[in-house]
């Protein structure tokens, strides 16, 4: 079952880098991104708002830009509480190293915390 749901994280992930352009996609924060100034990248996760939870991300906004941030639905049909991915497109500004957190919760004050992520990212 995981399996499935890596390479169906895979698979959308590609689907959308094709549409946007070239860019590389990251779904495993254990990968550390290798990329060049001026170059863009997407970090991809699963995510279900309709749990209220969804992934709120911090950087450093001298080093990267969000250029974007999406959420496609997996479901081939209307299911209720079916789940997604949440894609977030990064640029590139200068060079060194940096991360990115992810952080799975509810934005609300008070609302739970799920999981955190941290991509580290190295800029050529």
């Amino acid at each position: 079952m995981k399996r499935l749901l890596i390479l169906m994280l895979v698979a959308a992930a590609l689907t959308v880098a094709g549409c946007i352009g070239v860019a590389e996609t990251h779904t495993d924060p254990g990968q550390t991104v290798n990329i060049g100034v001026n170059q863009e990248f997407i970090i991809a996760l699963g995510s279900n708002p309709t749990t209220g939870y969804g992934w709120q991300e911090s950087h450093d906004q001298t080093m990267l830009e969000l250029l974007e941030k999406s959420y496609k639905e997996e479901a081939k049909e209307d299911v209720v509480g079916a789940g997604g991915i949440e894609y977030f497109r990064f640029k590139a500004l200068k060079a060194g190293q940096t991360e990115i957190t992810l952080t799975y919760e509810q934005p609300w004050e008070g609302g739970g915390v799920g999981e955190t992520k941290v991509f580290t990212v190295y800029v050529k």
